[in-house]
């Protein structure tokens, strides 16, 4: 019997894969990262060709350092960036442009057309989703208008659109299968979120062909069998979007349980079990996972530049040789000393939505130390964290008495300490905070019978509970500066 499930986690700067054992225990991983591309200011590419041959090198490094045969593997589960867009010629198996990825803003101008034209109330209506560049539509709308020749092969249905999971699947499979599942269709501004189809209004209005479309199915059902030397003949059995598939990973199983992701950007997301809550503080409904026939939804804010704020300290500052040695330097003075950073590199995200946004520090001194620039960065992700959980609350009603955390910045117990500081309740670290990878495996092992939902053995452990320890007065103090800063930051560019 298969003893093992592996996840692909492809990722904004990496692709990586983990396989887990029955116990939910990861037994090996690999990762290898990819290249950024910023062909213009505020636009953001990668190389579809290099993130399939990445994700597929780690997925077979993985089992090699395992020592461990395709045939050992049960099935694969896949999480993948969300929105980032790929179109390909059907015929040829090319890709026409590099992907756009989500961060990308080059169609905000369309956005802002989009808007002016009274367009939003049908879009929300539909999909759940505010007008905004951050999802796919736009980016298809844009490859089909400026790259040369790829309207009349759209008419002709010589095109395929899919998000990274539909490009990963077609490359796994040697171009027998072109699906995607709800989560992730869900994020094209495409998908009709309450009946489970793409929408023939929307696709007409962003002039995209129907034929170009993947088939939507279940996060959790067999799609088709891995056709690549290495991996051959195991099952794709699971599909999210990695911040639905954290959510899952995370066991927020119930309405009303809620957690953030620290990853490139901040991806909070609360459960709403079978209702699908429209949003008035500007965060995006949307289809959390689909199981057999029943399809259950979340509430979500998204934040562009969470952790890249540290990458950013690093690779355009300087200030640090490893993006783990943020921790020391923030913590190396007592406090922010006035400082804040407001990082919309690309505009800012939930609850704000302002595209012509950018990044910012105010309340710098001759006194100020690059450990003040750390630690204002540092807490620019919890503050950000912050605006997001007031706007959930405001939605749903819940009284969330807890957050779950994972990704990257997760580790750092200052920012954690802060952040349950600044939202005045308990944020809990799971042991195991690969809870995006563990979520796509998990969907793979229900859809083969190699776990249970809900079962005793897969309950997380948490590696740590951080109270509030802050007086709420100077925290309320320290969110007001914040909001003056981003107040700000706004509308910089025109």
């Amino acid at each position: 019997m298969p003893k093992y499930l592996l996840a692909l986690d492809q990722g904004t700067t990496s692709s990586r894969a983990l396989l887990f054992d029955q116990q939910g225990s990861v037994r090996a991983s690999a990762q290898w990262e990819f290249d950024q591309m910023f062909p213009q200011p505020g636009w953001v590419e990668h190389n579809p060709e290099q993130i399939a041959s990445s994700q597929i090198a780690v997925a077979i490094e993985a089992l090699t350092r395992a020592g461990v045969q395709p045939n050992d593997i049960a099935a694969i589960g896949i999480a993948n960036q969300r929105e980032t867009t790929i179109v390909w010629n059907r015929e040829t198996g090319q890709p026409i442009h590099n992907a756009i990825v989500w961060q990308d803003r080059r169609t905000a101008a369309f956005c802002e057309q989009l808007a002016r034209d009274g367009q939003g109330p049908l879009i929300q209506q539909r999909t759940g989703l505010l007008i905004d560049s951050y999802f796919s539509a736009t980016k298809i709308a844009w490859m089909l208008d400026n790259v040369v020749g790829a309207r009349a092969l759209a008419d002709a249905g010589k095109l395929a659109f899919g998000t990274v999971d539909s490009w990963l699947v077609w490359k796994l499979t040697h171009g027998k299968i072109h699906a995607t599942d709800v989560s992730n269709a869900s994020r094209t501004m495409l998908f009709n979120i309450h009946n489970g189809a793409w929408d023939p209004d929307l696709l007409t209005l962003f002039r995209i062909p129907h034929s170009m479309m993947p088939e939507v199915r279940s996060c959790s059902e067999v799609y088709g069998q891995v056709e690549i030397e290495g991996i051959d003949k195991i099952p794709i059995a699971g599909i999210a979007g990695d911040q639905q598939a954290a959510l899952f990973g995370q066991q927020c199983h119930r309405p009303g349980m809620t957690k953030n992701t620290y990853g490139t950007g901040c991806f909070m997301l609360q459960n709403t079990g079978t209702r699908a809550v429209p949003s008035k503080n500007k965060l995006v409904t949307t289809i959390a996972w689909k199981i057999g026939d029943k399809t259950e939804y979340a509430l979500e804010g998204s934040v562009f530049i969470g952790g890249a704020v540290v990458q950013w300290l690093r690779d355009g500052l300087g200030l640090i040789r490893k993006s783990e040695e943020i921790e020391a330097l923030a913590s190396s003075v007592p406090d922010n000393g006035g400082v804040y950073f407001v990082p919309a590199f690309v505009g800012l995200g939930a609850p704000h939505w302002d595209s012509f946004a950018r990044g910012s520090i105010f309340g710098l001194t001759r006194g100020t130390t690059a450990g003040h620039l750390a630690r204002a960065a540092v807490e620019s992700i919890a503050y950000q964290v912050a605006d997001l959980l007031d706007a959930m609350r405001g939605d749903s009603g819940d009284a969330v008495s807890e957050l779950r955390v994972d990704g990257g910045a997760a580790a750092n117990d200052a920012l954690m300490q802060f952040q349950a500081d600044i939202l005045g309740v308990t944020v809990v670290r799971p042991a195991v905070t690969e809870t995006t990878a563990f979520g796509a495996a998990y969907l793979a092992g229900l859809a083969t019978g190699f776990w249970e939902q809900n079962s005793d053995q897969l309950k997380s452990a948490s590696d740590r509970r951080f109270e509030p320890k802050m007086p709420p007065s100077q925290a309320r103090a320290l969110r007001n500066r914040w909001n003056e800063a981003v107040s700000r930051s706004k509308k910089w560019e025109q």
